[in-house]
């Protein structure tokens, strides 16, 4: 009998599989599954199957009916929000148009919700994004890209939490997937950018100091800087 570790390993293993695969175009839109193909293509029993078709039918990816089977489904249907699929579309699909999409994204909350957070942030967030700052400063001198992920990760959390706005609260995965993702694909540099580090220390310092603008302009601009620096490392020969 498997333990609750080994079942959870082998769904979340058979999850990343499939998912990737619908993505990547492996598993193409209109194409019929059945639990048994998928139990015996990976190995899994077919409670296991069951289950990660089920998260999959949650997130819009495939639609099970009876007497037609698993059918993949156009991305239209996908829930684009989704931080698993986010994940798996920067692992195999067409990276670059998603991380274009992703950075219209933020474009369109990010700043918002620095402006915001300029108005409502209280003393311990103002703490938080500091500190996160500092600890960006020292990993970024030192190389360290785990540790700076986890800073850069902490500060935009922050950010979105002292906006007050639970709506764009719920967008941290995104971002944090973002954020990851950039960091795990090779598209950032081995020294993170100074120029990078000080925009969010103008952001903390314009949402301590109550700067409206100030916030929601730095803000901006760190995206702007983020997608260069991307278009910059996805050029050939760079």
């Amino acid at each position: 009998m498997s333990s609750p570790s080994n079942v959870g390993a082998l769904h979340g293993n058979l999850l990343t599989a499939l998912g990737t695969g619908i993505v990547s175009g492996e598993l193409a839109a209109g194409q019929v599954l059945t639990l048994e193909g998928v139990s015996a293509r990976h190995g899994v029993s077919r409670s296991v199957a069951r289950e990660a078709m089920r998260v999959l039918e949650s997130m819009g990816m495939i639609a099970s009916r009876r007497r037609v089977g698993i059918t993949i489904q156009p991305s239209a249907n996908w829930n684009v929000f989704d931080p698993r699929l986010i994940r798996w579309r920067l692992e195999a699909g067409d990276r670059a148009a998603q991380l274009v999409s992703l950075s219209e994204l933020r474009r369109g909350f990010e700043p918002a919700a620095a402006a915001l957070a300029a108005r409502r942030a209280n003393p311990d967030h103002c703490r938080i994004l500091a500190a996160a700052v500092s600890d960006m400063v020292v990993h970024g001198r030192s190389g360290d890209l785990d540790a700076y992920l986890l800073a850069d990760k902490v500060f935009h959390r922050t950010l979105l939490e002292a906006s007050g706005n639970e709506m764009f609260r719920a967008l941290n995965d995104v971002v944090a997937e973002v954020l990851t993702g950039r960091t795990h694909h090779g598209l950032m540099p081995v020294q993170p950018n100074p120029a990078a580090i000080e925009l969010h220390d103008e952001v903390a310092r314009a949402i301590r100091l109550r700067d409206e603008q100030g916030a929601e302009r730095a803000m901006r601009a760190i995206i702007d800087e983020a997608v260069t620096a991307v278009d910059h490392d996805d050029k050939p020969g760079d």
